[in-house]
């Protein structure tokens, strides 16, 4: 136990047994009377601590002769412990001036008392709150943001931090800014207005780290609709952005970056990648990418052995971004080096980033995105570590990840090729909306239509799928599965005679001539469809073979809400009606005599 100790916020020490005292000594009379929640319980306590203290180092010394100059020290040690007492007892009874010299102490330490800036911060928000002006002054000075946004709450310091900028202190506008921006549900417009206000000063004076967060800010609301009317800073920021916005925020990371602010760096990297300025970007990335490489140089180290990576791999988000990007940038030169811009992504790949990881596995496997073979002069494809990052991009969510291994898995290049598993994994690429999988899977799909009886349903679905991204090919072929291809008139023309006493009286019968009319059926077609087992949500099958050896199995697509509102209404009044021979409309003779005599200028023969 330290002196110090005593001067914690909320501290209760132990009691201390006599076994404790060297020489023999048990508790102090103070200590007996003293009520553990008590100061002088405190006090006590600490001054029994520094008396043992002295003790110990004085047993531990020489012969008695040879102590005269450590007697001298422990008198002055035990001066400095009872003067720390007396701050300390002070301080906690409420006196400002105390506070504030405990709070000093413990901030630059000495005087038998560490450095602890959150002990620190404590005395000094208490001599703050009691209107002592070096208090908030030695807060704003020293204490910076990264350890106050842990001490205390944003309002409460924001306050203290506003003062010490208004009185001069520089980089205390900063953590103000930082406070209320970071925090800004708690704070109202006018405290917004204030933190933008103070980093616009300061990046005017050239402080560099206001000049990215002020860039930060304009990104965020300045430019999108982020600030609405409930978000104060954006409705800050919309007052002050002029015409030349955009200039002024790319100045400010500009500054930002060249000062050596490495956000802002990646910011500046970012936009230069966005805007195809690779010539920028490769400037501004190398030293980055060095700088990753020399911290990871274990890693890079095991990778270029060609051995397992064991080694832990520290990179943020926005570093393997960067990583990427230059390996990306490097494949598109005249000669690219596949061992350096492997490598590189490698690095990117270890450190979780799905892209690299997918760029690796087609790498590895010496194909591009378009499943050509690339590389070819550099060796052999390593499928085995292509399959693995491939996997991983997958599940990270690259659907590419998939289609490269369903391609890989289809092709006698790669020795263990199987059909089914590459069909499996381009199945997962088009669920992920992959729009070359859905049109390629349902190509396959619609050749295979013979092997499976719902192969030309899973056709019509990823066609359809494809065509809704914008697929040409997909187009083309759902025009042979469009309603308007297949129109018959007499249906269209028998739907002019469904009065409501006609549909009352044979509801059947007037269902099923308007889902011909709707869906461009056939007379055999409307009355011999089993309208329950036809829906499959995106298309109609219109399967009658078991009833007319003449007709053939054909699907109609579904592609209007009002189409897929009729065939639920008619679903809904078939939904327990026996639509086979052996049901209530009879067989097919007998549907066939009651639509000629129910529209006889209509139907012929």
């Amino acid at each position: 136990m330290r002196v110090e100790e005593a001067a914690k916020p909320n501290y209760v020490p132990d009691a201390i047994s006599s076994s404790d005292d060297p020489r023999g000594h048990g508790k102090t009379d103070a200590m007996i009377c003293a009520g553990r929640d008590s100061f002088a319980f405190d006090f006590a306590i600490a001054a029994a601590v520094a008396r043992t203290s002295i003790w110990k180092r004085s047993d531990a010394a020489s012969p008695r002769h040879h102590v005269s100059s450590r007697s001298r020290k422990q008198q002055v040690t035990t001066m400095a412990t009872r003067e720390e007492l007396a701050v300390i007892k002070a301080a906690r009874a409420g006196e400002s001036r105390a506070q504030l010299a405990l709070g000093s102490r413990y901030l630059y330490g000495g005087s038998g008392l560490p450095r602890s800036n959150g002990t620190a911060f404590y005395w000094l928000k208490r001599a703050a709150q009691q209107g002592v002006d070096d208090a908030w002054i030695m807060i704003g000075r020293n204490i910076p943001y990264e350890q106050v946004k842990e001490l205390s709450s944003p309002r409460e310091a924001a306050v203290w931090y506003e003062k010490a900028f208004d009185a001069g202190i520089a980089h205390a506008g900063l953590t103000f800014a930082r406070l209320v921006l970071d925090n800004a549900e708690q704070f109202d417009s006018n405290s917004h207005a204030r933190a933008i206000g103070a980093l616009s000063f300061l990046a005017s004076q050239d402080d560099h780290q206001a000049q990215w967060l002020l860039a930060q800010q304009m990104q965020r609301h300045g430019h999108d609709d982020a600030g609405g009317d409930g978000d104060a800073a954006g409705e800050n920021f919309k007052a002050i952005l002029h015409d030349g916005a955009l200039k002024f925020e790319e100045r400010l990371i500009t500054e930002a970056a060249h000062a050596g602010i490495e956000q802002a760096q990646y910011a500046l990297l970012d936009k230069a990648w966005k805007k195809s300025d690779y010539a920028g970007f490769s400037r501004g990335a190398v030293p980055l990418v060095e700088k990753l490489f020399a911290r990871n140089a274990v890693a890079v180290a095991q990778m270029e052995k060609d051995a397992e990576v064991t080694s832990g791999v520290l990179l943020s988000s926005e570093e393997s971004t960067l990583l990427l990007r230059f390996a990306q940038w490097r494949l598109q030169a005249n000669h690219p080096d596949p061992i350096e811009i492997g490598r590189i992504l490698e690095l990117a790949a270890l450190a979780g980033n799905t892209e690299a990881q997918l760029e690796l596995g087609l790498l590895c496997a010496k194909i591009d995105r378009h499943g050509n073979r690339v590389f070819m002069e550099h060796g052999l494809a390593n499928f085995k570590k292509a399959l693995n990052w491939l996997v991983l991009a997958g599940e990270g969510g690259a659907a590419q990840a998939w289609h490269a291994l369903a391609r890989i898995y289809s092709r006698s290049i790669y020795s263990q090729r199987n059909l089914e598993v590459a069909l499996q994994y381009l199945e997962k690429a088009a669920d992920m909306g992959l729009v070359e999988a859905q049109y390629e899977f349902a190509q396959i799909s619609w050749r295979n239509r013979r092997d499976d009886k719902l192969n030309d349903v899973r056709a019509l679905y990823w066609w359809q799928k494809a065509a809704e991204q914008g697929h040409e090919n997909a187009k083309v072929a759902l025009e042979a599965f469009s309603a308007r291809s297949h129109a018959n008139g007499w249906a269209k023309e028998a739907m002019g005679y469904l009065s409501d006493k006609f549909r009352n009286a044979n509801p059947f019968l007037s269902a099923r001539v308007e889902l011909a009319a709707t869906f461009g059926l056939t007379k055999p077609e409307a009355l011999l469809i089993d309208v329950n087992n036809a829906d499959y949500g995106h298309c109609l099958v219109v399967d009658i073979c078991d009833y007319y050896a003449r007709s053939k199995r054909r699907l109609v697509a579904i592609e209007t809400e009002e189409q897929r509102s009729i065939l639920n209404r008619i679903g809904r009044l078939f939904s327990d009606v026996d639509c086979s021979f052996n049901g209530l409309e009879g067989n097919y003779r007998q549907r066939q005599y009651r639509l000629k005599t129910s529209f006889p200028d209509i139907v012929q023969g």
